[in-house]
């Protein structure tokens, strides 16, 4: 732990209602009474009303109220004297308050910084400390509930149970070793595998649940493509339920990508529209056409649009083979103007029947809704929300080798090989847990993960 006092502005950039400029340090209590002038006296927990001034001594000029509340140590977020200075958010007075804090002794927080102590203090591991950064992240309210989930440590409760069925694993293992000389019992074969097989089974799901816990942390991309004039832009308005993309009766209206984020249940999903595929007339369009390609490579999920009205082509039948075996939704639209319920319809060639096919109508409305159900379902692949989900792939990749050390432990068990050896498989299970909460985690990981923070958080 470090002794010095660090200051920052807490709040983002520009002008608000209110700014907070925030001290964190064994100087921090001291400091404050030379920024402002306190009608009263601090106390911990307590907000005060003060007076922020302009210069130093009796020539010091007020220039707007602020509140300070002070946290004193260890009852703080950062477990140090931790104080708040919540003025009126103009640069100006922020900057004075912040400038004046550093005259005074205080120095310019790194980022991350504030949490980063809380983390090196002990008050948060460091699954809490990288939730932080993603509550401040949260683009929708499943991110920030997952967010508050995991900063509440409900990932750090899933691990726990298992580290210490591992530890209690390693120490009968290491008492046999130890005892071997005074007759103490060495565990049989068949216990060694039952309780490495425990102790798996709840890490095996909590790695299925990274399926689910990336979408939420990252969302994905989903190209709409098809034939020109297939309704494309209609159903890309309809999905982000506002007239985003230009909609006209004339072909080949979308020359270029339009892009736009949606939260379906939660998941982040960027919708791109794209220009309808088929033999550009205009360099314009041909530039868009070769984009609309690129797009459907790049793109996680991809949305077939094709015309109720028209049999299937040459190019829908490309389209169809360049998605077979990706995650992928056909939408028959136009559904509407069909001629009969089904005759009219295209269906796409037997190849193709894995593709998941339904049936729209973006003037209408029909099928919207279970359009949205299948692409979250194609999505999420059916993983279902719990608490304590891996968001992280830097987590993902500790439970996988956690989970490779434990299948070479239970290979060298049922191999015979002698219990020294298991330990070794045993300690680098007990390792990679460790670094997921923070226990072994190398300095030049930790400066990786709070460099990603704002100042002053």
């Amino acid at each position: 732990m470090t002794t010095d006092t660090i200051a920052a502005i807490s709040t983002p950039p520009g002008r608000g209602g209110i700014g907070i400029v925030r001290l964190s340090g064994p100087e921090a209590a001291a400091i404050v009474p030379q920024l402002v002038r306190l009608r009263h006296p601090l106390e911990h927990g307590r907000a005060r009303l003060v007076d922020v001034l302009e210069g130093v001594g009796d020539e010091a000029e007020r220039i707007d109220e602020a509140l300070v509340t002070w946290f004193q140590a260890p009852n703080s977020y950062t477990a140090e004297d931790l104080v708040e200075i919540a003025a009126h958010g103009s640069p100006v007075v922020l900057e004075l308050l912040l400038r004046r804090a550093l005259d005074l002794g205080a120095r310019l927080a790194e980022p991350g910084e504030f949490t980063q102590r809380a983390f090196l203090a002990g008050r948060i591991d460091l699954t809490q400390a990288e939730a932080v950064r993603d509550l401040i992240e949260a683009q929708t309210l499943t991110q920030a509930r997952q967010a508050a989930s995991q900063m509440g440590g409900a990932l750090s409760r899933r691990v726990g149970p298992v580290k210490q069925s591992l530890v209690e694993l390693i120490a009968m293992l290491e008492a046999g070793i130890d005892f071997a000389e005074d007759d103490v019992d060495v565990a049989p074969s068949a216990e060694i595998a039952r309780r490495i097989g425990q102790i798996t089974l709840p890490l095996k799901a909590l790695e299925a649940s990274f399926a689910r816990g990336r979408i939420v942390h990252d969302g994905l991309t989903m190209a709409i493509v098809g034939r020109p004039n297939a309704g494309k832009s209609s159903l890309f308005n309809r999905l982000v339920q506002r007239e985003r993309a230009i909609v006209t009766a004339q072909p080949g209206t979308t020359r270029d990508l339009v892009t736009e984020r949606i939260s379906l249940e939660g998941i982040p999903l960027e919708l791109v529209d794209t220009a309808g595929l088929r033999e550009g007339l205009e360099e314009a369009e041909q530039l868009g056409i070769a984009r609309s390609r690129e797009a459907l490579a790049d793109a996680a999920l991809v949305l077939v649009v094709l015309d109720a009205t028209q049999p299937l082509n040459q190019e829908e039948h490309r389209l169809l083979l360049a998605v077979a075996g990706r995650p992928a939704l056909v939408a028959i639209n136009k559904s509407d103007l069909a001629k009969s319920d089904l005759a009219a319809a295209p269906s796409p060639a037997p190849d193709f029947a894995e593709v998941p096919t339904l049936k729209t109508s973006a003037l209408t409305g029909e099928g919207i809704p279970e359009l949205r159900e299948k692409i979250l379902a194609l999505a999420t692949g059916g993983a279902s929300a719990e608490p304590g989900l891996l968001t992280s792939l830097r987590h993902h990749q500790a439970i996988a080798a956690a989970l490779a050390a434990f299948s070479d432990a239970a290979q060298a068990n049922a191999g015979a090989i002698p219990h020294e050896m298991i330990l070794l498989d045993l300690y680098r299970a007990l390792s990679a847990l460790d670094s997921l909460t923070g226990q072994t985690t190398s300095d030049d990981i930790l400066n990786l993960i709070f460099s990603t923070f704002c100042i002053g958080k």
